[in-house]
């Protein structure tokens, strides 16, 4: 196993700006959020607080990105935090002090980055550190390079001279910031123009020489499955998913990427099932359906998504504002046992599928099996797993992880559930 993948040997559990600020997230509210954190969940493994899209754009307005105004860019064509909006990274300090802070609430740091280089710096012509090549020389700038959906950036040709050096120039100034987890977007699947191979092997090299430790996260998706192993040796999650929200039909869609992905899941390498919408979303975020709002999902769908999340063994990124949380919510983030299935669980794997009755399952340690049973129909129905489905002689004790309760020695797991409800148990064989 290389060092990257050591880097994230366990799924990564953290918070993201963007489904409640969308790209105006504020210091303020990173601070925020760290600090809740830090106080209520990283106890229980949750560390990453990562600030998301359009951190260099002083008019960031929610994800309705404006098109082609000034950003925030040093002398070598690299953006820099918008300094209205974090007050912190004045006098050229970057995000160094904001991940300072984030660090020393024992926490870890992470930003969003578009592939590529700013389109102002091409226009500009601006240098480049470490090479003579300028800005324009080492951009992609026709059609097939740019990004359908935000008018940021321009690709970089790894072709030119200087490519990799400008590469290398970013990720040594987010290491100089003590950045530990960076998200590349319009990478894993470019919306028209697929997966931006060229790229993320770029990348992964300048996070390999830049001196600091950093995960890999490329969005969007759907990441293409006939990439796989492309994806397991460069990054260490990818979205499966293109932006994952609030809404039933997205969450019931899931179950088929989860199952085609399910043999790709292993140590360093995370198939990402996108954001959890959960809690007070869409803050100042345009982006599915009505803003300034508590989730949609009911509290079964919530549970539902959650235990999809855990069993499969998907990265948690919580994308509401986590001051506002109410006891459910957060309980949906700590309880320790299904965090367990999340960490521990190995071979996931959906044991059937029939008539909206949805059956996982995987293994743990010491001779324990969890099995995760779904009602995806929307009607009340009875899911049945027995002991010869699981190929094993007894099902042994059992004990329902959500609610934390001994269920005795069955001959069979049968449970009548309420629409897009689902249960999660523990056989202990």
């Amino acid at each position: 196993m290389t060092n990257h993948h050591q880097w994230a040997a366990t799924p990564p559990l953290g918070w993201n700006s963007w489904d409640c600020y969308g790209a105006a997230v504020t210091e303020e509210e990173v601070r925020g959020n760290a600090q809740y954190m830090a106080e209520h969940l990283k106890a229980y493994g949750w560390d990453y607080i990562v600030v998301d899209i359009q951190w260099y754009e002083p008019g960031a307005i929610s994800s309705a990105y404006r098109p082609y105004v000034p950003l925030e860019m040093d002398a070598f064509s690299r953006l820099l935090p918008a300094v209205n909006r974090f007050p912190s990274a004045a006098d050229g300090q970057g995000f160094k002090p904001l991940a300072d802070y984030v660090h020393s609430l024992g926490l870890k740091f992470g930003i969003h980055i578009m592939r590529g280089i700013p389109r102002q710096a091409v226009h500009a012509d601006t240098p480049l550190l470490g090479t003579n090549a300028s800005a324009r020389s080492i951009a992609k700038t026709w059609n097939g390079a740019i990004c359908k959906w935000n008018t940021d950036m321009y690709g970089v040709d790894p072709a030119r001279e200087g490519a990799q050096a400008y590469y290398d120039s970013l990720f040594e100034l987010y290491a100089s910031w003590g950045v530990d987890y960076i998200k590349v977007d319009d990478i894993a699947a470019s919306l028209l123009y697929g997966i931006q191979l060229d790229e993320i092997q770029m990348i992964r090299k300048a996070i390999d020489t830049c001196g600091r430790p950093m995960v890999l996260s490329l969005s969007p998706g759907p990441a293409p499955l006939e990439f796989a192993e492309e994806l397991k040796t460069h990054a260490n999650l990818w979205r499966m998913t293109d932006d994952f929200w609030d809404i039933w039909r997205l969450l019931y869609a899931m179950f088929e990427r989860c199952e085609k992905w399910a043999p790709h899941v292993g140590a360093g390498n995370w198939p990402d099932c996108d954001m959890l919408p959960l809690g007070h979303i869409g803050i100042r975020s345009v982006d599915g359906g009505a803003s300034d709002r508590w989730t949609r999902f009911t509290k079964d769908e919530q549970q539902t998504m959650m235990t999809l999340w855990a069993i499969f063994r998907s990265p948690l990124m919580f994308g509401g504002e986590l001051r506002d949380n109410d006891a459910w919510t957060l309980s949906l983030l700590t309880n320790e046992e299904v965090l367990d299935v999340l960490r521990n669980g190995r071979d996931a794997r959906q044991l059937y599928r029939e008539n909206e009755r949805v059956v996982w399952t995987s293994n743990g340690t010491g001779g324990v099996r969890y099995v995760a049973l779904f009602n995806t129909g929307d009607e009340v129905q009875s899911v049945t797993v027995t002991s010869s489905q699981l190929g094993t002689p007894t099902l042994g004790s059992v004990r329902d992880l959500w609610q934390r309760k001994e269920l005795g020695s069955p001959d069979e797991l049968s449970f009548t559930l309420e629409p897009h409800a689902s249960m999660l148990l523990k056989l202990s064989l």
